[in-house]
């Protein structure tokens, strides 16, 4: 990252921190203001296409005990992260929740992860400044990429070129922190299919999907973190690539391309910088359920809650979805995508994705 850039994160820092001064200064309680960060609390945003928070807000104010503890963590951590770009130094945000034991205050020390997880999002919302410029890191989420691309990647050592499909072996190339630091030289892609699971993703690979049709393969391992969100909105944006989800057919996986689609609940007041609203879901579908006969699993309880959750979820209201939703709950089963496996080991990439790519005029 530029010294620059180094420079602009830090004084946003710093005018946050003195804005808690300027109210002790002015005889007023130290407070931070927030967005409601609920489902309740999230809107359309017609004109950049995302879902980002409303109007509700929260706030946080050192008139309890409790609201001074989080003031008084907010304070130190925004003096930890002024030192550490200062210094051109990076953390990991669990590294962060170590690092205040050492603090010499016992009430700045946060008591869980999940604690310094939430007030790291608390400041990027407050001063506008992503973590990944506060040059905070998650643990590696292990995401990879296979394909036809060609990049220049800004490592420790200086810039090196990588082409994503001859330069790397099965597993691909792995998606860092930060992905703005990659520069796109070239690519022969015609799209990208974002794949849930390792052992589909490995199917897809060993059976040459990519190069067959010109594919680039983004493994989502899960709930795709947000280095990878960041990357799929940049080959669409700016490779002009059409985007599409390949996940399991349970309510949890719905959940993961709405994430890539329209933006996390947690992360909103990001959507713009890492949701990609164009994205296509590929399947399975329950859909897919009936006309594959495909094995399934029966429905559990929080699967049926969570399918009934989406059913109000904003981000899920389309006549697709609705659809889509109602007919499972009325089945009650479930697949995964190795369920595909029972028509044959080559009927995903011979058969169900050219048929699925090709209804949806990616093909």
């Amino acid at each position: 990252m530029s010294t620059d850039t180094n420079q602009e994160a830090r004084e946003q820092l710093i005018d946050l921190a003195a804005e808690f001064y300027d109210q002790f200064e002015g005889g007023e309680i130290p407070s931070m203001t927030l967005p409601t960060r609920t489902k309740s609390n999230i809107e359309y945003d017609e004109e950049k296409g995302v879902w980002v928070y409303g109007d509700r807000t929260s706030t946080r104010s050192a008139n309890s005990v409790r609201g001074a503890q989080k003031l008084l963590k907010a304070v130190y951590t925004i003096e930890f992260l002024a030192d550490q770009l200062e210094e051109d130094r990076s953390s990991t945000l669990r590294e962060l929740y170590y690092l205040s034991e050492s603090w010499n205050n016992d009430n700045a020390q946060f008591n869980d992860q999940d604690e310094s997880n939430q007030l790291i999002e608390d400041l990027e919302i407050v001063s506008e400044v992503t973590r990944e410029d506060f040059h905070m890191r998650p643990e590696e989420s292990g995401a990879k990429v296979m394909g036809p691309l060609h990049i220049r990647e800004q490592t420790n050592r200086g810039e090196r070129d990588i082409h994503c499909q001859l330069d790397v072996g099965q597993g691909g190339y792995q998606i860092p922190n930060n992905p703005d630091t990659i520069e796109f030289l070239d690519n022969d892609a015609d799209f990208v299919l974002c794949v849930e699971t390792g052992g589909m993703r490995d199917r897809l690979v060993e059976n040459g999907f990519d190069a067959d049709y010109d594919a680039l393969i983004v493994h989502l391992g899960g709930q795709p973190a947000r280095a990878t969100r960041r990357l799929i909105r940049r080959l669409h944006d700016e490779l002009e690539l059409p985007v599409t989800v390949f996940a399991d057919g349970d309510p949890w996986s719905y959940r993961i391309y709405g994430s890539v689609a329209y933006g996390s609940i947690k992360s909103a007041h990001l959507s713009e910088y890492l949701a990609t609203p164009e994205a296509k879901y590929i399947g399975i579908q329950p859909a897919d359920i009936v006309e594959y006969d495909l094995p399934t699993d029966p429905l559990s309880d929080s699967d049926i809650n969570a399918l009934e959750s989406e059913l109000s979820d904003p981000r899920f209201q389309t006549d697709y979805w609705e659809e889509q939703i109602e007919l499972q709950l009325e089945i009650g089963k479930k697949a995964e995508q190795q369920s595909l496996a029972a028509r044959g080991l080559d009927f995903v990439t011979d058969t169900y994705l050219p048929e699925r790519l090709e209804a949806m005029g990616v093909l």
